[in-house]
């Protein structure tokens, strides 16, 4: 009895500034992949522009199974699956889920900070929006940022928040 392969997410680290291009090249390629974006205003000299520019700096998400890993190494612009634990790591469902609920809010504007620049603080719950149910930490001395940790990636996610959304856990 032959059954499907199974797809799970991965995070491809990519050449500086190819996110956008390897998306591309491997959506040629039929596999499925996700560059998450996020629109920004940018100020010129002469004028304000509103660009599309990459949520996570030099990461691709790709959905694939087992068979696909090497057509995915061998795109130009990919240096290596993202590793945890000596294996490529696996991005959970509902991580992706949330980043893309998100992003989907107009307005919606996120920060990424690698996680070895904090300590934890104080715990709290998301009681409001998109990521109500979700843990953080808030960094010390602002009650409007909470810190979502993906931990497949070793990202923290910066969310703005009214204070009322939080209830400490």
């Amino acid at each position: 009895m032959y059954t499907e392969p199974v797809k799970k997410w991965y995070a491809l680290y990519t050449k500086p500034r190819w996110e956008k291009k390897i998306d591309g090249l491997l959506r040629k390629k039929g596999i499925e992949s996700w560059c998450p974006l996020q629109k920004l205003e940018r100020q010129w000299s002469d004028r304000k522009k509103i660009i599309e520019d990459p949520l996570f700096k030099s990461y691709v998400f790709v959905h694939i199974d087992d068979t696909e890993r090497t057509k995915v190494l061998m795109t130009d612009g990919v240096l290596n699956f993202v590793y945890y634990l000596g294996k490529p790591a696996v991005i959970r469902e509902e991580e992706v889920s949330t980043i893309k609920k998100y992003l989907s809010e107009k307005d919606a504007l996120i920060q990424v900070i690698s996680q070895e620049g904090f300590r934890e603080d104080t715990r709290i719950r998301v009681e409001h929006g998109v990521f109500m149910g979700n843990e953080g930490t808030v960094l010390k001395g602002n009650r409007k940022k909470v810190y979502v940790k993906l931990e497949s990636l070793g990202q923290i996610m910066v969310v703005e928040f009214p204070a009322e959304y939080l209830s400490p856990i």
